[in-house]
């Protein structure tokens, strides 16, 4: 980084701690006092830094600079199956206003994206925050996601949201419902994507190969390496739901196929079992009843699932050798966790366990909007990004 440090990429060395006064970029960068005032001075004028008056060690104190997470929000909406959630955040990430309800992604993206918007401009409201002051908006999705198209691909609980515009809608729904500028970066994301990031810089910052696995009406997983989310080369990756189990080959998925895990071993599986058990129930919520009312055959399949489930993340241990593997949703309790466990330290060898944390998750409902919170802040405070932005500036201010 000596001698060709961007503004953007001192202000990755003031959000990392690395270097937080000027005398300190100077020695990181290399650069002279002239070029490193020059370029906290573009920063500073976008709104983007504060000072804070630092230790002294005689004469004069320094002047610490942090990044200012006051000077814009984020909204974040995190779509499930039956419901959604969506809050204003701080750069930060932390809430501002929140809201959850019935929201249902089977109703289709139209529907779907308009509501958000909806909900949207009450919300900055509560937090007494305008739609100019939004940065971007973050949105989470149970189904696969080509990450630098925005597009959600062959989502098995999604219908008709295949290849649908997200971005260009929720811009237009924002500008129609809320007075938001038309020019709103959007990103879009898998939601076990996004828990695991959320998890990981929250509560295992220091864990290079992290793993979350999702089990509520479908399964999937989220991999974030180097604190990184792994997506593959389309947004495909951690889609574990459905590898095929050779003595499943019965069970129909939601994805058409015959023998996919979800189709044996998710949240919707389990509520069709129960219900012919004679426990009525329709989906992974209701599991998630069930098990906490100790009803006797949701906790012995719940168990069972779990061991169907460990034998996929042997495979996946045994690949990628995780620090930590979190299971998170509606099964996420004792009886799936001990079926897991039970099954992943049989068939993996102990050296790709030995040093493996398994774990419930830390964060609760919100993890999901810190996700994808956190994927607009560090998307448009990367150092090259932060630089486009900051070229774009107009004497008006910048988001």
């Amino acid at each position: 980084m000596r001698n060709q440090a961007s503004a953007g990429q001192l202000l990755r060395l003031i959000r990392t701690g690395e270097a937080t006064t000027r005398a300190e970029l100077q020695d990181a960068t290399g650069l002279s006092r002239s070029t490193v005032s020059g370029r906290l001075d573009a920063l500073q004028a976008a709104g983007w830094l504060r000072g804070a008056a630092g230790v002294s060690t005689g004469g004069r104190p320094s002047v610490r600079l942090e990044f200012d997470t006051a000077h814009a929000v984020v909204l974040a909406a995190d779509l499930q199956t039956r419901h959604g959630r969506a809050a204003v955040l701080d750069l930060a990430g932390r809430p501002l206003a929140e809201r959850t309800g019935a929201l249902r992604v089977g109703d289709g993206p139209e529907a779907v994206l308009d509501e958000l918007g909806r909900w949207f401009g009450p919300l900055l409201a509560e937090a007494g925050r305008g739609a100019d002051e939004v940065c971007g908006i973050g949105i989470s999705v149970p189904g696969p996601v080509d990450f630098d198209t925005g597009v959600v691909v062959q989502p098995p609980i999604m219908p008709g949201w295949d290849g649908y515009p997200i971005q260009d809608h929720m811009r237009r729904s924002f500008a129609k419902h809320a007075a938001g500028p038309a020019d709103v970066p959007v990103l879009v994301d898998n939601d076990a994507n996004l828990l695991a990031y959320a998890e990981q810089r929250a509560g295992f910052a220091d864990c290079a190969a992290f793993v979350l696995v999702k089990v509520s009406t479908g399964i999937g997983a989220g991999v974030v390496v180097d604190g990184r989310i792994y997506r593959g080369i389309d947004g495909g990756a951690g889609d574990i739901g459905h590898v095929r189990l050779h003595d499943g080959m019965d069970a129909v998925c939601a994805c058409g196929s015959y023998g996919c895990l979800a189709a044996v071993a998710s949240g919707r599986a389990l509520a069709g079992r129960l219900t012919e058990l004679g426990v009525p129930a329709t989906s992974g919520s209701d599991v998630r009843d069930l098990l906490a009312a100790g009803q006797p055959d949701a906790v012995r399949l719940a168990r069972a699932a779990g061991m169907r489930v460990g034998e996929v993340l042997a495979t996946v241990v045994t690949l990628l050798n995780p620090g930590v593997l979190m299971i998170v949703g509606d099964l996420a309790g004792t009886p799936f966790l001990t079926g897991v466990r039970e099954l992943l330290y049989q068939r993996a060898m102990p050296r790709t366990t030995a040093h493996l944390q398994v774990v419930t998750p830390r964060l609760g409902d919100g993890a999901g909007l810190a996700g994808a919170g956190a994927l607009v802040v560090e998307h448009l405070y990367a150092p090259g990004r932060a630089d486009e932005r900051l070229s774009a500036r107009t004497g008006n201010g910048a988001r």
